[in-house]
């Protein structure tokens, strides 16, 4: 495996790490805002962060820009909907879902998978589900997240054609700022109302500088250098990261199905490199990605 491919792996293994700790803390912010207010408050904190980024005159930048964002606006906003009425596993479970939508729509598309990536989807999810499955009827908020699930599929893919033709920053904070301004008119029509001594600062504050800046930057510089099959299964991580925040802040455990799930996942990374084919061409070296 190269040395660029090796580093792509990281970024994208550390954004989802700490995806992983944000369901809990949006499912506790829902207690007090509205949707709209949560993902234009962390929106609006991420953009501030890549304000010097934002001058870049490419209007082939902005256009790729504008429309992740929108695709990503539609993500989280449906993301975050669907937490008001489904819990955070569940959420985590169906989000999952396009780990095995990405590589069905490649397939439609008329890409080539080799059997590792096909296998690695199908015990990623698995166990995704042995992990977060939680027994409950279905309800509203799984309908909403599946549009979560359909919205991150064709945001990778298409992240995967834009990441190493732009700059990841630029590129990144375009992204954000479509999110928030999206997010900000999502607010207004929900007309909400504010509560200082009820907001939750610190909450907004970590899913804004760390969550959605600091992760959508990491994930635009691994795409660069991971192909969009594998970075959707490692994606599959996310809930092992949120079980083990969960033990060690919340000293809940995994019982013998949630170790077994785990494990399956953990297996489905691993596969998802076996024999993963020749590198994209496109596909640039680690010197060239913080232009």
């Amino acid at each position: 495996m190269r040395r660029g491919q090796l580093l792509g792996l990281l970024y994208l293994n550390l954004a989802t790490v700490f995806w992983g700790s944000t369901f809990v803390l949006v499912k506790d912010s829902l207690q007090t805002l509205e949707p709209g207010q949560i993902n234009f408050v962390r929106f609006a904190i991420a953009t501030l962060c890549f304000v010097p980024f934002l001058f870049h005159r490419d209007p082939r930048l902005w256009r790729a820009g504008l429309e992740l964002g929108a695709v990503l606006f539609v993500a989280y906003l449906t993301q975050t909907i669907g937490l008001q009425y489904t819990t955070a596993s569940r959420s985590a479970f169906i989000t999952t879902l396009y780990v095995v939508a990405l590589p069905m729509l490649l397939g439609v598309l008329g890409h080539r998978l080799g059997w590792p990536i096909w296998l690695a989807a199908g015990l990623a999810i698995g166990g995704v589900g042995l992990l977060s499955y939680d027994g409950s009827p279905p309800n509203l908020g799984d309908l909403w997240t599946l549009g979560t699930a359909l919205s991150y599929t064709i945001y990778i893919w298409r992240l995967e054609r834009f990441a190493h033709r732009f700059p990841a920053l630029p590129l990144t904070g375009v992204q954000i700022l479509t999110v928030a301004l999206g997010s900000l008119a999502w607010m207004l029509w929900e007309e909400p109302s504010w509560n200082a001594s009820t907001f939750p600062y610190f909450s907004l504050l970590y899913l804004g500088l760390i969550a959605s800046a600091l992760c959508i930057w990491l994930q635009a510089l691994g795409q660069r250098l991971v192909a969009a099959p594998q970075a959707a299964v490692i994606f599959a991580l996310e809930p092992v990261y949120a079980a083990s925040f969960a033990f060690f802040w919340l000293d809940e455990r995994l019982g013998v199905q949630g170790l077994m799930g785990a494990g399956l996942i953990v297996a489905a990374t691993l596969i998802s490199q076996l024999r993963s084919g020749k590198p994209h061409p496109e596909q640039i070296t680690p010197d060239t990605m913080l232009r």
